[in-house]
């Protein structure tokens, strides 16, 4: 992967092609007063799993093809809190065979930059076996969908 460019600050919201709403939960707080680190993870997972059930590509129970992931990272900017609602930004930075590589960020509901981003790397594997498999072709369709608009295209 090149230098992430998410050490250069915060993205803006224009590097996303897609943004799933979720809302913050009580519990998400921490004793310092904002989310808890790991919450962001969570959120990633959410509006990754949200976009892939709306498209009737998932069922979490018994989908037989599923995506696992492999790693992730975060980098944060800001600090969001209970009861802020949250946007996250999604966009596909790299889709291999078998695997596909999210650019994911955290957006206070409205805000122009991220408070929190990072990526997430999801293998395909046959559910019984573990084994990677090839990406499903309409998981790929919609992937293909989720990358970022470049720049200078309107």
């Amino acid at each position: 992967m090149a230098a992430d460019p998410d050490r250069q600050g915060p993205p803006a919201r224009e590097a996303f092609a897609r943004f799933v709403a979720l809302t913050t939960r009580w519990s998400d707080n921490d004793a310092y007063g904002h989310l808890n680190n790991v919450i962001y993870y969570a959120l990633f997972d959410s509006a990754v799993n949200a976009i892939l059930i709306e498209a009737g590509l998932l069922d979490p129970a018994s989908s037989p093809i599923i995506g696992l992931v492999v790693e992730s990272n975060c980098r944060f900017y800001a600090s969001l809190t209970y009861p802020e609602q949250a946007e996250v930004g999604v966009a596909v930075e790299h889709l291999g065979r078998s695997s596909v590589r999210y650019h994911l960020a955290v957006f206070k509901a409205g805000a122009a930059t991220a408070a929190a981003a990072g990526r997430y790397t999801h293998v395909y594997v046959e559910r019984a076996t573990s084994q990677p498999v090839p990406i499903p072709d309409g998981h790929r369709r919609l992937m293909e969908a989720l990358k970022p608009p470049e720049r200078g295209e309107a």
